[in-house]
């Protein structure tokens, strides 16, 4: 399979500049600097056409934000995301090729507007249809994701959860897109809603021949879903694997750890052992590997060197020094 969606050593800071009582303050004497947050640190991999990769992790590592930054709405402090070969800033067109469904479902739509507007106002702007022809297309996606075509004069309060998914999910394939950035796109939904939509995405990538990353907390959705998963930590990609192997024998102790307290009906009276200590401050983060302050494994190494992502077997990779000293990384 070819690329379809590169991250090149992709990295996103955020800064608070000083306000005019802080540079007062610091001229004063005040030990008062800017605020940077490292929310997205040298990320490197690729998404292949017709794949879905599942990208999980703690909150607060960093998923959302590179999700943010894959389709455009963040420019990355550092690296480059290439659509095709071409740097994302720079995909033009009709239509934007890559499109973003976001967590909460109600926060994402407009109340002020109906559902004919949302669905319907980016296409009419990219020239993808005129305005006569609104309703009529908004009616035919809202089939295509499994609602009443009589519902485009609705607003989205009248709506259930579940339904303003859909209609998110409809929005974004309003202008025809080839890669989906899904950002905990079921999260907010019960557990019978979920496995409608998550089976609606299978339906949708068969149908339009879509390239989804799907990013998740929820391990057991991303397994049922992905083809392939990225597992991140504090702004950095720690293991890289096809979904099955990774979940059968995963080699970072990050990834160990998340996949040891997935719930499981073979695993009973087994006591709760969360992963030690708390992910530290992406203001301030630790030197070296990111994890080391938390892994069981640490090694003098660990905190002054940072491990490269390598690939430790056919299309498996991993950050972690362990690796150098093991003599069969996947055991």
């Amino acid at each position: 399979m070819s690329a379809l969606l590169e991250f090149d050593a992709v990295s996103k800071r955020f800064s608070k500049r000083l306000d005019v009582i802080e540079r007062f303050a610091r001229t004063l004497g005040a030990k008062v600097s800017e605020h940077t947050v490292h929310a997205v640190d040298h990320v490197s991999f690729a998404v292949n056409e017709r794949e879905v990769v599942g990208l999980v992790g703690e909150s607060g590592c960093g998923k959302s934000t590179l999700g943010r930054v894959a389709c455009g709405l963040y420019a990355p402090s550092d690296g480059v995301v290439r659509y095709r070969g071409q740097s994302v800033a720079h995909v033009n067109g009709a239509r934007r090729p890559i499109q973003m469904i976001f967590q909460d479902p109600f926060a994402s739509l407009n109340p002020r507007m109906r559902v004919a507007q949302i669905i319907g106002e980016a296409p009419r702007v990219h020239g993808l249809i005129d305005a006569k022809q609104i309703e009529d297309y908004v009616a035919e996606l809202l089939k295509r994701v499994g609602l009443d075509p009589g519902y485009v004069r609705r607003y989205p309060h009248q709506f259930s959860g579940g339904q303003r998914a859909r209609i998110g999910i409809a929005r974004a394939l309003a202008v025809k897109p080839e890669f989906l950035v899904c950002d905990e796109a079921v999260a907010a939904l019960d557990v019978s809603i979920q496995a409608q939509v998550l089976n609606l995405f299978m339906d949708l990538r068969d149908q339009f021949q879509l390239t989804y990353l799907f990013i998740s907390h929820d391990l057991g959705v991303v397994r049922h879903l992905s083809d392939r998963v990225v597992v991140m930590y504090l702004g950095r990609v720690v293991e890289i694997a096809a979904t099955e192997a990774l979940f059968a024998a995963p080699n970072h102790p990050y990834t160990q750890a998340l996949l040891t307290e997935v719930p499981r009906i073979d695993r009973k009276r087994r006591a709760f052992v969360p992963i030690k200590g708390e992910i530290p401050s992406p203001l301030a983060p630790p030197a070296g590997c990111h994890f080391h302050p938390r892994c069981p494994h640490a090694m003098p190494r660990c905190s002054a060197e940072v491990p490269a992502l390598r690939e430790i077997a056919p299309a498996r990779w991993s950050a972690c020094h362990l690796n150098d000293v093991r003599k069969d990384p996947l055991q």
